[in-house]
């Protein structure tokens, strides 16, 4: 089973859930929440938000294409290294918004736009920082795709740009705009579970191995040397390009970077912690006989002064824990809550609390068009988008380094390990090092 189909049968695979009035319940807060957003939109069509989007294969045409559909909102530009994916990304855009977006390969013709406000990121990881710290040096606000960065330092780089340039930076960890996600940490932090000291993360499914690739010739219309930007010269090789590039430490983080980012910062959110102590990891590539190099299996243990989050991924099988495939749980000693993108439960407690779902990602888009507006601090601002990126990215380095490592989070560096410390940053290609803030 493929990623999107997991994603679509796994909202409709509750288990803990009620299909009657608490889910219809859950699910009419979440359209008031939208129609009242929406509402805020239409209230001032004149104070029209310009927007470009960087990367629009996937994820980036799905957040493009959902901001153009608000009527403070134009999409002017959009920019792709791959022009193989410019139509269907135009097309979605203009269905939204009615005019169509023109386009770009280079992204710093983007941020030379005056007209321009805001940029929305959706490029592999490697990319992420370099294009957000640029962005915020132009004057432009930021929607950043998660995670953030490609290791812990870029993304301190970027909160000092964002800070330094006073931008709007909303990193896209879009659970924390879900009013059935905020609930939930509501009731972990009531106190209605008793003390609370442990939670774990998890995604469970099964992916395809991606096979064995010769290098090839570079494809017509894609601009492959600005799409390596800062990563190490190599050949091209279909494996290391679209979506697969999640899988190799040059572009992406594996799957802790992938789902690892979101559910992290829910269990994080919950026990009301940011960077731990102690981080140790274990796993490997167990099943994958092909090019990828994260692993596909693989457990972190993230210790704080009297808490600790357990993180595990498991690429490879389908039977999820506490019944769900991709969630958080929060275990105290007067009950247990497990939370995902379909809803919560309370479980060994009479009065079992339980909620239905909620909009996630069109509230999210809509708090960073409403946060560019006021200058408020969004929803999922940089700093929240850091720690949980850089949590995925300890746990990371912990499994590379093949021991438990201690992290001081006053000075954010791994002590007593130098192999270990290189890993919190990287080494960038000549003339695409991390700009100077």
């Amino acid at each position: 089973m493929d990623v999107e189909e997991f994603l679509k049968r796994d909202v409709n695979r509750r288990q803990f859930l009620d299909r009657s009035a608490r889910n219809a319940a859950g699910m009419a807060a979440g359209v008031v929440g939208l129609a009242s957003n929406l509402a805020r939109a239409e209230s001032s069509p004149g104070e029209r938000v310009v927007l470009a989007g960087i990367g629009v294969r996937g994820q980036g045409k799905f957040l493009t294409s959902s901001m153009a559909e608000f009527p403070d909102v134009r999409v002017k530009t959009i920019c792709d290294v791959d022009e193989s994916v410019v139509p269907a990304a135009i097309k979605s855009i203009e269905k939204g918004q009615g005019v169509a977006p023109g386009f770009v390969t280079d992204f710093r013709r983007v941020l030379d736009d005056p007209e321009i406000d805001g940029v929305v990121i959706a490029t592999p990881d490697h990319w992420h920082a370099l294009m957000a710290i640029m962005a915020c040096q132009a004057g432009k606000d930021v929607y950043v795709e998660k995670p953030v960065s490609h290791n812990l330092n870029e993304g301190l780089k970027i909160i000092e740009a964002a800070r330094k340039h006073q931008r709007v930076v909303q990193s896209g960890i879009h659970q924390r705009s879900g009013s059935h996600f905020q609930s939930a940490i509501d009731f972990v932090q009531s106190g209605k579970l008793g003390e609370v000291k442990l939670a774990k993360a998890w995604i469970i499914h099964r992916r395809k191995p991606i096979g064995k690739k010769k290098n090839t010739p570079i494809p017509a219309g894609v601009n492959y040397d600005l799409w390596l930007g800062p990563a190490a010269s190599r050949p091209f090789n279909p494996n290391r390009f679209h979506y697969n590039w999640h899988w190799f430490w040059d572009y992406g983080t594996g799957e802790m970077g992938n789902w690892g980012v979101h559910m992290l910062d829910i269990a994080r959110w919950g026990l009301g912690v940011d960077l731990p102590e102690r981080i140790s990891a274990s796993g490997g590539k167990y099943f994958f006989n092909d090019d990828q190099e994260t692993p596909d299996t693989q457990v972190v243990q993230y210790s704080y002064s009297d808490k600790t989050i357990v993180w595990e991924h498991r690429l490879w099988s389908t039977h999820g824990m506490e019944g769900r495939n991709a969630a958080a749980a929060f275990y105290g000693d007067k009950g247990t809550l497990v939370v995902d993108r379909g809803g919560w439960k309370v479980y060994d407690r009479k009065d079992a609390a339980t909620s239905g779902t909620s909009d996630q990602a069109t509230s999210h888009h809509r708090n960073f068009i409403d946060c560019i507006k006021t200058r408020k601090t969004p929803t999922s601002d940089i700093e929240i988008g850091h720690v949980s990126s850089a949590l995925c990215h300890l746990g990371n380095v912990a499994f590379r380094a093949g021991q438990e490592i201690q992290f001081d989070t006053r000075l954010n560096q791994i002590i007593g390990n130098e192999q270990a410390n290189a890993l919190l940053g990287r080494e960038y290609r000549q003339d695409w090092e991390l700009p100077q803030v």
